[in-house]
């Protein structure tokens, strides 16, 4: 309202407006008010981002991470909200329900997704990758940015590679240090058609099944060991059950921040750039947190009672198992092995 009202000692200077007018421009303040509350609402975006690790796990970090940036750049109008610890069936739900639009977004293994985007299948080769740098430039680079495309085909969008971390073996029944030391482990594994063939090559007795049934099983001795990053094996408190540790560093565990096509398409092309470039922050600081967490990790096993195994003849492993990806894995892409190996 242009004119004001001043109210002061010299009243034969006030102005009182009438009745009639300030009904009006209370109406016109009330309606206003109710459509800017109304369009603010319909502004705001919460994404949801499911993952089955505990909240304050590697997964939780990295989504924090992208919590923080995506508030940051869109000045709080795109909301973010952890949905830790998921049960359910685990990772293959969340990537269901990414696909189908009924949860915008997951922070899910390769291992996972593989059964939906077969392409990434090719990260979860045994003994692929020698070290981090190696599994990282590979990620973040023309092979890695590739297969993330390839997402969208499948009612995915790929925002960016996260990590889970190398992938160790702890049982009960010995230290792991040569291929023949795995013969009839009863060993859980990943729900991967790759996970399960490597691990029958090794003479395991492969038990594939979701995360969240994991501690269960080996409570009643269903089986033997089990095989996860050092940041999940801490987190989870999988060491509570277990008798050894090895280092064995047998498969690198990608994993990727996806966010559903149905939601991506109402996005404007702007706030898919904030989702894009905050993804990119999350993935860093997942990274970070794993590589903090393995340095601290083998001090706490060994402080709890675990048996801590470091020696582990890779060399043999490799030799038994790179010979045979061809014959075991007949889906990958050849190349893009050969590729892989030659970004070492």
């Amino acid at each position: 309202m242009s004119t004001a009202i001043v109210v002061g000692a010299d009243r034969s200077v006030s102005r009182k407006p009438s009745s009639r007018f300030l009904g009006g421009a209370l109406r016109s303040m009330i309606a206003c008010t109710a459509l800017l509350l109304g369009s603010l609402a319909a502004a705001q975006t919460t994404l949801r981002v499911a993952y089955v690790t505990a909240l304050d796990s590697h997964f939780g970090d990295g989504v924090s991470g992208f919590a923080a940036e995506v508030e940051r750049a869109s000045r709080g109008r795109i909301k973010v909200e952890h949905l830790a610890a998921y049960k359910g069936a685990g990772e293959l739900e969340i990537i269901d329900k990414v696909r189908k639009g009924e949860l915008e977004m997951g922070n899910v293994t390769t291992a996972a997704l593989a059964a939906t985007v077969p392409d990434v299948r090719v990260f979860d080769l045994p003994f692929l990758f020698h070290s981090y740098g190696h599994a990282r430039r590979t990620l973040d680079g023309p092979i890695g940015r590739r297969i993330l495309e390839r997402f969208q085909a499948v009612d995915l969008v790929g925002l960016a590679w996260t990590e889970n971390g190398f992938r160790h073996i702890t049982n009960n029944k010995r230290p792991i240090v040569f291929p023949d030391d795995l013969a009839a482990v009863r060993l859980r594994t990943m729900e991967n058609p790759v996970h399960v063939a490597a691990f029958k090559a090794l003479k395991v007795e492969p038990m594939p099944m979701a995360f969240p049934k994991l501690l269960e099983a080996l409570k009643a001795n269903q089986v033997d060991g089990q095989e996860n990053p050092l940041p999940v094996i801490l987190s989870s408190k999988i060491y509570e059950q277990q008798r050894y540790f090895s280092l064995t560093q047998h498969l690198y565990s990608a994993a990727a921040l996806v966010v559903s096509k149905t939601l991506w398409d109402k996005l404007s092309p702007a706030d898919r750039e904030i989702l894009i470039a905050a993804a990119q922050q999350g993935a860093h600081r997942q990274r970070n947190r794993v590589n903090t967490e393995e340095l601290r990790a083998l001090e706490q096993l060994r402080n709890v009672g675990v048996a801590v195994n470091l020696y582990v003849d890779g060399a043999a492993f490799r030799r038994m198992m790179r010979p045979r990806y061809a014959e075991l894995f007949p889906g990958v892409d050849r190349d893009v092995v050969l590729a892989i190996l030659n970004n070492s």
